[in-house]
């Protein structure tokens, strides 16, 4: 069985580590699109220890973006981005900017990720469509859609100034569908639909960065997301400020009490030393 000195280190470590979590989480309350993460423990006979890391997956609040080509996501799920080597990524801060060749991108330069629809906002895959019910069903059953996507790209003719050469403007709805405007707004055109995905497993997805996620065999295949996407909008952090505020406190409470136990064990120690020597 191990001593109290060797409890009191291993409570003393695990404390700093959920310390350190908590103050991520109160560092990043203002950042767009962080995930709180959040900390298990398990006790055995040598103290406590931490059992693992899980990420706070539930909805944050909207907040105004800087434009309307940034995006809120209301629901389950994540929008889908393509790196420059060609990795599907998935995050939920929707900063996103079309670039002077018109490509819909993320900060990172990772390309936002939809499908090309025909003129009745049906999804294209190859030559075929899939109807807008369909898409619906399998969405609400959690079944994945084997479309493959693309980069959304409206392109500016040099010739016109017009987008994709034909149209005026551009608007995005709640269903994630980007429409192609002419005729002073009385001709709108369906043009893509975004992409997002879910996971049966969200704490299963690996964090390359923070916000920035890939599969594993943990998340398992992606599934279509389910939820409104708003333009002109961003999401908060996720953080309970007040539930972490707590937690910091109990953290601290707990790290002076394994200190002074700590103290303790070393002047005991001390004594005992001296003592042989005498």
């Amino acid at each position: 069985m191990n001593d109290l000195y060797t409890t009191a280190i291993n409570t003393q470590k695990a404390t700093v580590q959920w310390m350190d979590v908590l103050a991520d989480n109160l560092t990043n309350v203002y950042t767009p699109g962080f995930r709180e993460n959040k900390v298990t423990f398990k006790t055995f006979l040598g103290g406590a220890v931490i059992d693992n890391h899980v990420k706070n997956v539930g909805q944050g609040k909207s907040t105004p973006g800087t434009s309307n080509e940034n995006l809120f996501f209301e629901g389950s799920g994540y929008f889908m981005l393509r790196s420059p080597d060609g990795n599907v990524q998935y995050t939920r801060l929707g900063e996103f900017t079309f670039d002077s060749e018109g490509v819909y991108r993320a900060k990172n330069g990772a390309t936002v990720q939809g499908y090309i629809l025909n003129d009745k906002g049906e999804i294209m895959s190859g030559t075929k469509s899939i109807s807008a019910d369909l898409y619906e069903e399998t969405a609400l059953k959690g079944g994945a859609l084997s479309v493959p996507t693309t980069n959304i790209k409206l392109w500016i003719d040099p010739n016109n100034g017009k987008f994709l050469g034909k149209y005026d403007e551009w608007e995005i709805k709640n269903d994630g569908t980007i429409y192609g405007k002419a005729d002073g707004g009385n001709r709108s055109v369906p043009l893509y639909k975004i992409a997002t995905a879910n996971f049966h497993n969200p704490n299963g997805l690996y964090e390359l960065k923070d916000g920035l996620f890939i599969e594993t065999s943990e998340s398992g295949k992606p599934v279509i997301g389910r939820g409104e996407i708003r333009s002109g909008l961003l999401e908060q952090a996720n953080t309970d400020f007040k539930a972490n505020m707590s937690d910091y406190q109990q953290a601290k409470v707990q790290m002076e009490l394994v200190n002074a136990l700590i103290k303790s064990n070393k002047d005991l120690l001390q004594s005992a030393m001296e003592m042989a020597t005498q």
